[in-house]
């Protein structure tokens, strides 16, 4: 059944106010896929560029310039960990608020409905990891990096789908957000599994406590957020300091936020913050982080060193190939054993162009890269992979989709 319309609440703009009626023009932008991709995208090449001028050390150190109030009791935390724990947090908080949204209301509510792109999903994450291993068995200390090319962006894959595909049907698009969703899930239990060195107890304690008790407000439908922000704060801070990414609070935080239908339709908790939150999110916090983590070098030797790695041609083939035979086979072999069904407007030729843009890694691949190689040129040579995988998975799923286009054009 198709998604009910996602009501949001209107902001009232005052004529005598341009600068309220310009941020909201901006922030309305910022809520749609394109825009969100492109400034993610503009940030990439901006770091890229300054990473390659002869003022690339300047870039290094704002990358590790150490902002660590010892009060805080965090370890030492540099600019790019904290857009990593930090502003990430918001992004994976986004995440959650979708899953909570598709469970409630969308794909993941019915169980033969959310069966296709859950097995999808899933073998999307099991075959790249299994290439990647493949790939660079032997390698010292590869294995750590198994789960680099088993993500999916979401924002980069719906900005790649918007442009290319115009057309695109609305099941596809649902298909490719509830696949990209599930996904994020996945990793983010990845990275509590087995990205946590040392667990501190009493914090992380105190962390479940307080996202309880969020959970436990918005439940009961309160609905003030001067409760609710110093709630998420403490409880992200004190999974920070358990030793546990604070991504993962994000999406805890997510996934508790009330997305009950209210009887007088008024916008919901969830509604009301995703509302709030996304302009920020695709706006600062991914480009932030993105700026931050994508800048390496692109001489002739940096990147033969790449295609000499056996670690990075493992991430590179996991994403562009493995995403694509796990995602596209994963839905091929759950329709063919009755497990699942194809839906109404859903083709095998489009469903091959998301299975190859399944393979644009990025944000969250990067997020991964950094927890799982701590020495600086091999997390660097991983970063480069994930660059030109997604570059690759892009191209790819874009001739698919363009050829969709025109043929779509000839039967209408």
């Amino acid at each position: 059944m198709p998604r009910p319309p996602t009501r949001r609440p209107v902001a009232t703009v005052w004529p005598f106010r341009p600068t309220v009626r310009y941020g909201g023009q901006v922030a309305r932008a910022l809520r749609t896929e394109t825009v969100g991709g492109i400034i993610m995208l503009t940030a990439t090449v901006a770091a890229l560029v300054w990473a390659n001028t002869p003022w690339e050390s300047s870039y290094t150190d704002l990358q590790t310039y150490e902002i660590s109030p010892h009060w805080l009791h965090l370890g030492h935390m540099d600019v790019q960990h904290w857009a990593s724990g930090g502003l990430l947090a918001v992004f994976f908080y986004i995440a959650g608020l979708e899953l909570r949204e598709e469970l409630a209301h969308g794909e993941l509510r019915d169980v033969r409905d959310a069966a296709l792109p859950v097995i999808a999903a899933t073998a999307g994450v099991v075959v790249p990891a299994l290439i990647f291993l493949v790939v660079s068995a032997g390698e010292p200390d590869a294995a750590r990096g198994w789960a680099v090319p088993t993500a999916t962006d979401i924002a980069f894959a719906l900005a790649v789908l918007a442009v290319t595909f115009s057309t695109c049907p609305a099941p596809l698009r649902a298909f490719l957000l509830t696949l990209a969703v599930v996904d994020d899930l996945i990793a983010i239990t990845i990275i509590a599994l087995f990205y946590t060195d040392e667990l501190r107890v009493a914090p992380l304690v105190i962390g479940v406590v307080l996202i309880a008790a969020y959970g436990v407000l918005q439940s009961r439908d309160v609905r003030s957020p001067w409760i609710y922000v110093p709630l998420a704060v403490l409880g992200w801070y004190f999974v920070q300091r358990s030793g546990i990414h604070a991504t993962v609070a994000g999406v805890a935080l997510g996934m508790l936020t009330n997305s009950k239908e209210t009887p007088d339709e008024r916008p919901t908790n969830a509604e009301r913050t995703d509302h709030a939150l996304r302009p920020f999110s695709a706006g600062f916090c991914v480009p932030v982080f993105a700026f931050l983590s994508a800048g390496v070098g692109l001489s002739a030797s940096q990147l033969g060193a790449v295609f000499g790695d056996r670690v990075a041609l493992g991430v590179i083939a996991g994403l562009v190939i493995g995403k694509f035979v796990g995602v596209f086979g994963g839905a091929w072999t759950a329709v063919r054993l009755g497990l699942a069904t194809l839906g109404e407007d859903l083709y095998w030729r489009e469903i091959a162009g998301v299975a190859m843009l399944a393979g644009v890694g990025f944000t969250v691949s990067l997020l991964i890269g950094g927890l799982a190689y701590t020495d600086p040129s091999q997390f660097e040579r991983v970063t480069t992979a994930v660059l030109i995988a997604s570059i690759l998975a892009s191209a790819a799923a874009t001739v698919v989709f363009r050829r969709r286009v025109r043929q779509r054009a000839r039967l209408d």
